[in-house]
């Protein structure tokens, strides 16, 4: 039986919410693979090519975790890999019924791939990567909520978006 797992996401930036679950996935999986998505959907901030590079820099130092880019669906990318289960996380009640639907279709498209829902531990719930781009934009601290390399690319990235012009 193969203890791969993968953890799909977009990561627009990746947060201290998703380093939880992934670290704590660490502890049922040998092998995980951070796949992030190649959607347009969500109009991201950094390009799918950033978001593995820095990823994969945040990461560099946990064994077992990879990073790869996917722009089908993730069942196939699952079936490809030889992957046993999809890592996702849960910040809150509303998080549910999208990640259950979501979820049920996979099983109908790879019945052979199970997913595993985490709660996002108590002091973390609250963070998303839209909420993370939101404030510091309006020059809200997020040092707390995301690595150090993620704030340094936000600053790069956002300086001249700031509405009051102080980036």
């Amino acid at each position: 039986m193969s203890r791969k797992a993968i953890y799909p996401g977009s990561f627009d930036p990746i947060t201290n919410g998703h380093l939880d679950i992934l670290d704590r996935s660490l502890t049922l999986f040998s092998d995980i693979t951070i796949v992030v998505a190649g959607t347009e959907k969500k109009n991201p901030l950094f390009s799918v090519e950033e978001r593995v590079e820095l990823i994969r820099e945040v990461t560099s130092d946990r064994k077992g975790v990879k990073v790869d880019r996917w722009p089908g669906l993730i069942m196939d990318y699952a079936k490809k890999h030889d992957v046993s289960a999809v890592i996702r996380g849960l910040r809150a009640a509303s998080d549910f019924e999208y990640e259950f639907m979501m979820a049920s279709m996979n099983k109908q498209i790879n019945a052979d791939v199970e997913t595993i829902f985490m709660m996002t531990s108590q002091d973390l719930y609250f963070v998303s990567s839209s909420m993370i781009k939101e404030l510091f934009r309006y020059g809200g601290d997020v040092s707390n909520y995301v690595p150090a390399g993620v704030t340094q690319r936000l600053k790069r990235r956002i300086k001249t978006e700031a509405p009051d012009g102080k980036r």
